[in-house]
C-alpha cells in the first residue's frame, strides 16, 4: 500500500470488528479492544481458520495480497515443542519466541506466570488490530 492509502488505525479496527462479529457471530458491541477471542467472543479453533481466512480477504488489495502465513498471528506449533512448553508453562526459551514471532501480544502479568491454559487470554481484538496494522505497514 502507498503511503496515501494506508489505513488508519480506526479504520483497521472497524474491519477487524467486522470480521469478527462474521465469523463468530458475535454482536459489535462484544468486540472491544479487551476482549479475549477464546474467552470473551467464543473462538474456537475451527474458527481461528476462518478469522484468518477472512481477514486475508479484507486487506487485501488488487496490487497487494494480505497473506498470514501458518504460525504468523498464533503460536500453533509451540504447544507441541518439548523445548517451549515443560509442566503446563511457557519456558523461557518459548516466551523468547512468542516475543520475536508475535510482537503484537502484549505479555503483561502471564510473563510472570506463563501457563498454557492461559496463552489464549494474550489473543485480544487489540492484539488482532496491532498484528493487521503491523503488517500492513511492512507490505
Amino acid at each position: 500500500m502507498s503511503a496515501g492509502t494506508m489505513k488508519s488505525r480506526e479504520e483497521i479496527m472497524s474491519d477487524v470488528q467486522e470480521v469478527l462479529e462474521e465469523a463468530l457471530g458475535v454482536d459489535a458491541d462484544e468486540v472491544t479492544p479487551d476482549a479475549t477471542l477464546s474467552g470473551d467472543l467464543g473462538a474456537e479453533s475451527i474458527d481461528y481458520l476462518d478469522i484468518v481466512f477472512r481477514l486475508e480477504k479484507k486487506f487485501s488489495t488488487p496490487d497487494k495480497p494480505f497473506k498470514i502465513a501458518q504460525g504468523e498471528m498464533l503460536p500453533e506449533n509451540l504447544m507441541t515443542d518439548a523445548s517451549l512448553v515443560e509442566n503446563g508453562k511457557v519456558t523461557a526459551k518459548g516466551i523468547a519466541l512468542l516475543k520475536d514471532r508475535m510482537p503484537h501480544l502484549s505479555l503483561g502479568s502471564w510473563e510472570s506466570d506463563p501457563q498454557v491454559t492461559k496463552l489464549g487470554e494474550l489473543f485480544t481484538v487489540k492484539s488482532l488490530v496491532d498484528f493487521v496494522e503491523r503488517k500492513l505497514k511492512n507490505c
